[in-house]
């Protein structure tokens, strides 16, 4: 299928992606060097962002304009609880975290301010603009993952990161962001260019989100 304005969101943000397949956090998973240490502080970080990235989904699911839009809303709400996170518990469990010890940990400046603000969208707004703003995050993984298999393909097989590569670069993965592409053209369905414009403005604000997450996640800040 050929996508118009998901292919406008994402790349009115190219320039930002190209620093998430430069980043020394990225690169580290993909060579298996990075730090156990940094890899657990990501875990922690995500896994507490997939929770608050549920419930853009599902706001999305309340405001769709057709079931067919809402099956899709609901399926990623199914897909982050009970597949993303299960191979986050996995390494959780592998690197010695225990729940309590997710549940007592502070979430990170720059992780609160990029679920505060798909939220504010999805409340806000409508199931175009909460499709612009978790494009971003759901893409960009998967492209991640898929660059990193290109430029070594050796690293699907590495024995600690190998699995998140090929959690990302499945085709279930892969088939849910293509079903996110095709509910964003359903609801920008007969929107106007300068609406649109808004819809890249709105991913190009959770594409730097995306590049501070890293960042943060590399720094471990706080």
């Amino acid at each position: 299928m050929n996508y118009t304005v998901s292919d406008k969101i994402l790349s009115g943000s190219s320039r930002i992606w190209d620093e998430f397949y430069t980043h020394p956090f990225v690169l580290g998973i993909a060579d298996g060097t990075l730090s156990e240490e940094k890899f657990k502080y990501f875990m922690k970080q995500d896994y507490m962002y997939l929770f608050e990235y549920a419930k853009v989904f599902s706001i999305g699911a309340s405001k769709a304009y057709d079931t067919e839009m809402q099956k899709v809303f609901s399926g990623y709400v199914s897909a982050i609880l009970n597949n993303e996170m299960e191979i986050h518990r996995g390494y959780m469990k592998r690197l010695g975290i225990e729940m309590d010890e997710v549940e007592k940990e502070y979430i990170a400046q720059d992780n609160l301010s990029y679920t505060s603000f798909m939220l504010r969208v999805a409340y806000e707004m409508g199931p175009a603009e909460i499709c612009a703003a978790i494009l971003p995050c759901a893409v960009s993984y998967e492209m991640i993952a898929r660059r990193m298999i290109e430029n070594n393909p050796e690293c699907v097989n590495h024995p600690f990161y190998g699995e998140w590569i090929r959690g990302y670069a499945a085709k279930e993965y892969h088939d849910d962001n293509e079903e996110l592409k095709m509910i964003t053209e359903e609801a920008a369905r007969g929107l106007g260019e300068e609406h649109i414009e808004k819809l890249v403005e709105i991913g190009r604000r959770s594409s730097i989100y995306e590049r501070n997450f890293w960042d943060m996640s590399w720094e471990m800040r706080k």
